[in-house]
């Protein structure tokens, strides 16, 4: 059965966030070369422009993950990671639902994110395209990239 997660808007302020999102940083690093990481730091998630929100599962955060304001009718999914104990368990499902709803609710008709193309981001990929997202050309300040893959869902 999964957890019935509660996602909050976090202000990246406890220290299991920024355990996760140190994690996050260091496999992204390991998976793929320097220039192909977009992961963004702590500091600049801390941004207006930027919502994150986490999912915790009693005192355990699960997953975590933001949405990025490109223009009035485009947002950008970022920092999307589930906690190890956590993958495969729907935490980082309902951090998509819950990015989701909030673009929706800004008014967004559109989704993009950039993953990675090795092996190890497989899981998010498919995640990505169980909700409808699509591979779709380089967005915003993405360029070509061998170890990248964009992708974008219209709402």
């Amino acid at each position: 059965m999964m957890p019935d997660y509660r996602i909050i808007a976090d202000d990246l302020t406890g220290p299991e966030i920024a355990a996760l999102l140190r994690l996050h940083l260091d496999e992204m690093h390991q998976w793929s070369p320097p220039e192909s990481v977009h992961a963004m730091p702590i500091e600049r998630l801390r941004q207006p422009d930027v919502t994150f929100f986490s999912a915790w599962d009693g005192e355990r955060l699960a997953a975590c993950g933001a949405i990025k304001h490109l223009a009035d009718d485009h947002g950008e999914v970022k920092s999307m990671r589930a906690d190890p104990d956590y993958r495969g368990k729907g935490a980082g499902k309902a951090i998509l639902l819950r990015l989701l709803d909030e673009a929706a609710k800004r008014g967004y008709r559109r989704v993009s994110l950039e993953t990675g193309r090795p092996e190890p981001f497989l899981p998010a990929r498919r995640l990505y395209e169980s909700h409808g997202f699509t591979e779709c050309p380089p967005f915003a300040d993405y360029t070509e990239d061998p170890f990248s893959i964009c992708m974008t869902k219209t709402l």
